[in-house]
């Protein structure tokens, strides 16, 4: 009998908290140990997440008291800035679980293995420390990484979210009274996730996010410059070279839509539109924030972590 490991959740009030529990209940080999929110404290998770069919109830836990579940694996869905404590509560009680951080907080540490395993993977060599991939960062870095060693100036990223992004707590970027007929561009130069893809593919890139009416789902639209002129179909020809062995990395001849991809695993990437001279090439990049650009990636790394096949409960 193949063995199953325990996994618990802190931060599950949230989108992604949802989603991972979702992807947990459908895997053969992984199972909630507990699920940790302040605000559904006491409360069922089943009446919150129907696909989850357990008894487990939503508990308000201290970072000492996570600890002590000593799960085999511990995914922080919290906002930036509050992983550490419970890092620190972990490594107190000298306990060894695998840690995949979803903020940002651990995405510039080199202790830390980067979570992008269709990138990323070669450079895992058993790190119990994983750092998720912010979801915007994602999608560019999937964008840009075929073309990255033939760039003559840096990518302009023109990026779209869904508002399901900015999280449950309220804000004007989730309103959606406040974003209906509307467009929200914000924090327009040296955004996080700018920062973040500079220093994952050893180039600048320079980003502009907005926030759009619907729910869930991300448009990133990349302006690429090259040093020699190409043909749209070695583009092309490319990108599919690059993500053949790729399931979650689907590559489109059309700019691909974001309705189709809200709900699905796997990124889009298409359009690849070439301009007059055949130096300046724009490609657009689909992905669903909460699963690609969040819990998908997670249940990969925890698969890659723990030896399972990397798409079990994805797939």
């Amino acid at each position: 009998m193949k063995e199953t490991k325990t996994l618990g959740i802190v931060g599950a009030r949230g989108h992604t908290g949802a989603e991972l529990i979702r992807l947990v209940a459908r895997h053969p080999r992984l199972e909630l140990a507990f699920v940790s929110s302040r605000e559904l404290d006491g409360q069922r998770v089943h009446d919150h997440v129907p696909d989850y069919d357990g008894v487990l109830r939503y508990e308000n836990l201290a970072p000492e008291a996570v600890a002590a579940k000593r799960a085999d694996a511990v995914v922080l869905a919290l906002p930036n800035g509050k992983a550490a404590e419970f890092v620190a509560a972990i490594d107190a009680l000298k306990a060894d679980p695998v840690i995949v951080d979803l903020s940002a907080d651990y995405r510039f540490d080199e202790a830390w293995y980067y979570g992008l395993p269709e990138l990323t993977r070669t450079r895992y060599a058993g790190q119990k420390r994983i750092s998720n991939p912010g979801c915007y960062a994602t999608a560019m870095q999937l964008a840009i990484a075929p073309l990255k060693d033939r760039l003559a100036a840096p990518p302009a990223c023109f990026g779209v979210s869904g508002y399901s992004g900015a999280g449950t707590t309220p804000s004007d970027r989730n309103d959606p009274d406040k974003l209906r007929d509307n467009l929200m561009p914000y924090a327009l130069v040296d955004h996080l996730h700018e920062r973040e893809v500079t220093r994952q593919l050893g180039l600048p890139v320079e980003f502009m996010p907005h926030v759009a009416p619907h729910f869930r789902g991300i448009t990133m639209t990349v302006n690429l410059w090259l040093t020699q002129a190409a043909k749209r179909d070695d583009i092309l020809a490319r990108y599919r070279e690059f993500y053949a062995n790729e399931p979650l990395v689907r590559i489109v001849d059309e700019a691909p839509w974001v309705s189709a991809i809200a709900g699905k695993h796997h990124a889009e990437i298409g359009g690849f539109a070439v301009a007059p001279g055949g130096k300046r090439v724009v490609v657009v990049a689909t992905l669903d924030n909460l699963l690609k650009g969040a819990a998908t990636q997670a249940m990969q790394n925890l698969n890659l972590a723990f030896g399972f096949d990397e798409l079990s409960a994805i797939q």
